[in-house]
């Protein structure tokens, strides 16, 4: 079947999060895609909604052996049924964990730059955020397992985070990286939530590893969080899934879930992650490769036309992280990324993500969601080369002032 990524389909009026912003702007920030699910997933909701009666739901197998059977023939990771656990998010999920898992004051390690939103699961919560800053050598990002090994020896630190692959610099941990984090984190005594939500948004040719497949030592000290929702655009529906190898991790994260009133799924959830785990394969692999051209189509416009501006090397998810630390205002440290998203959105309409927020680490990027239709796309390139120019005029205004 031939999917149609290249169609709009327009969001405004649908109470949607991403385009709940004024006319004219084009919003490219948070990450959800504008393209509509897998057609057999639209089909397997539309036949559960015609039947009238929506009340409580409860969990088939079929719901379990598409979990599995996805893990095991995409990912070569089998899991146990036992181990998987419905949950309405990630997030709750996250929150759910740090909560039982850990005790408030201790500290919760992560990586920065990272998904945002960890910051809010540790300190709502009560926790200290323990950050240990990936390298970053103006072309790629690794771990400096000295500096993480020093912030999981302190015995107030009794939990990491892992994003994998990582949002928002698309790195897919290989099998040595997870092994090595994996020894620390039981050396220490610390307990690895590893969020895994972009797991599927792989570029082609590319596969992620899951934590937990990497070693007995891993799959003990872990919890994983995993889900159809980024893959197939599914984040309204709330449906995910927790899975604790560990038969003590298992029950206590059991009762957080349950405790927190987040493990019963909504009328539509089950019948949207079967049909994506069973039958959107084809799409999926449609949709990588088209993400990979817009991908292509983003690092080609910023070698061309603003060459300051440098798109990190990225192997998963459908965000672009773009070092502007090329920019003289930000190379000198006069200005943030955070000051450019805000100059970009008020010349030119274009919403991105600022890299400020994931870090103190990224506040010379921007983040960029290119899952959209390529005209979308080079819309938004269009008001970003607009948005550089106007914010060089000014910079060299300024510089003319002082002068």
């Amino acid at each position: 079947m031939i999917y149609d990524f290249d169609k709009i389909t327009d969001r405004r009026g649908t109470n949607s999060l991403k385009w709940e912003v004024s006319e004219g702007e084009l919003p490219m920030w948070v990450a959800d895609m504008d393209f509509p699910t897998a057609p057999e997933i639209t089909e397997a909701v539309q036949k559960r909604a015609a039947h009238g009666i929506f009340g409580y739901t409860v969990l088939p197998d079929e719901w379990y052996d598409a979990y599995l059977g996805w893990w095991e023939r995409r990912h070569h990771f089998r899991i146990e049924k036992e181990w998987l656990m419905f949950v309405t998010g990630i997030v709750p999920a996250i929150s759910s964990a740090v909560r039982k898992l850990t005790t408030i004051g201790e500290n919760i390690l992560v990586q920065t730059p990272v998904y945002n939103i960890f910051f809010n699961s540790i300190v709502n919560n009560g926790r200290n955020i323990a950050e240990a800053p990936l390298c970053y050598d103006g072309e790629n990002y690794t771990i400096d397992f000295r500096e993480l090994e020093r912030k999981l020896a302190d015995p107030q630190t009794t939990m990491m985070i892992l994003c994998n692959p990582h949002n928002p610099v698309g790195k897919i941990w290989d099998r040595e990286t997870l092994e090595r984090i994996g020894e620390l984190c039981c050396r220490h005594h610390v307990i690895v939530l590893s969020d895994e939500i972009h797991c599927d948004l792989t570029a082609p040719g590319c596969e992620y590893i899951p934590f937990a497949s990497v070693s007995e030592i891993c799959r003990k000290i872990s919890v994983t969080c995993i889900a159809p929702t980024k893959a197939f655009n599914l984040a309204g529906l709330q449906t995910a899934a927790v899975v604790a190898a560990d038969e003590t991790l298992r029950h206590k994260m059991r009762r957080a879930l349950n405790t927190d009133e987040v493990a019963e799924p909504n009328v539509f959830a089950v019948d949207a992650a079967v049909a994506a785990f069973t039958k959107g394969e084809p799409w999926l692999c449609a949709l990588r490769e088209y993400i990979a051209g817009n991908k292509r189509l983003v690092s080609e416009f910023l070698k061309r036309e603003i060459p300051e501006i440098k798109p990190v090397p990225s192997e998963a998810t459908y965000l672009m992280w773009l070092d502007c630390g090329g920019l003289p205002e930000l190379k000198n440290g006069k200005k943030t990324g955070g000051e450019l998203c805000r100059f970009l959105r008020e010349k030119t309409g274009l919403y991105l993500s600022g890299g400020g927020q994931y870090g103190k680490s990224g506040e010379n990027f921007l983040r960029m969601n290119i899952a959209c239709p390529r005209s979308l796309a080079e819309n938004g390139l269009n008001r970003l080369g607009e948005g550089i120019a106007a914010w060089r005029k000014q910079t060299e205004n300024a510089g003319a002032k002082r002068q």
